[in-house]
């Protein structure tokens, strides 16, 4: 678990926030970390993130800069937004423990833990496009966690389940491999354009369409196989459209 869990900070404005994150990971055990454009491009070579790093320099110095969230996901099959809000189109909810007993339990997934900016969090968007939505249980009335004590929360519960032996109903029977984020962003972009074409969506008045399937595809947790069938039936779709309109 701990070599196949990745934690993405995405927009990061302070390089000490990005230290403290560096030591939180490693005192939990976990070392792969990916910077979504941080404000300073140079954040993990900051003074102040190897002063607040505190030994975990080996975290910072193989860090990855990405420039989307896509990129910082390449290479996982689930991914996991934080947000102490939940989203109207959100993709299904785990509390902490749940999550880390989920990623735990099932060795084909490659995780990837996704915080958002101190300031402004992670968009609607950026939520929509991960597997999961994980929010903290924290004081109601002062919900507020800073970046680190976040990593150090969901870090230290993923150590927990990824020492004991955790198994769930979803670790018994058949599976098939689960599709990568890559897979999964190109079948949403063949599912609007077919939809699209068969005038099921309008691309001027798009609604809430696609967010919803995004919701509806995330329960799912869709396998390699599926994303292909799905892309079949858009392919036959615009196929066949396209056809009509010849004749």
């Amino acid at each position: 678990m701990f070599e196949r869990t990745r934690f993405v900070l995405v927009d990061t404005s302070h390089p000490g926030n990005v230290g403290s994150a560096a030591r939180a990971m490693k005192t939990m055990g976990f070392s792969d970390l990916v910077l979504v454009n941080p404000r300073d491009p140079d954040a993990a070579r900051h003074e102040e993130a190897i002063a607040l790093a505190s030994g975990a320099h080996d975290v910072l110095a193989s860090a990855r800069i990405a420039h989307s969230l896509e990129e910082a996901l390449t290479g996982c099959n689930f991914s996991v937004a934080l947000s102490a809000r939940l989203r109207e189109f959100s993709p299904p909810f785990f509390e902490p423990r749940q999550l880390s007993a989920h990623l735990a339990a099932d060795a084909s997934l490659r995780a990837a833990l996704v915080f958002g900016s101190e300031r402004y969090g992670l968009s609607n968007e950026q939520v929509g496009k991960c597997s999961a939505l994980v929010s903290v249980p924290a004081n109601p009335m002062y919900s507020s966690l800073n970046l680190a004590q976040a990593v150090q929360v969901i870090a230290y519960e993923c150590r927990l389940a990824g020492m004991g032996e955790v198994r769930s109903e979803r670790a018994v029977g058949f599976h098939g491999e689960r599709a990568s984020a890559e897979q999964i962003e190109g079948m949403f972009a063949h599912l609007e354009k077919a939809l699209i074409e068969i005038d099921f969506l309008d691309a001027d008045n798009p609604k809430k369409l696609m967010p919803r399937l995004r919701r509806l595809f995330a329960r799912a947790e869709l396998e390699i196989e599926e994303v292909n069938i799905l892309r079949g039936i858009a392919t036959q779709l615009i196929s066949k459209r396209q056809r009509i309109r010849k004749d």
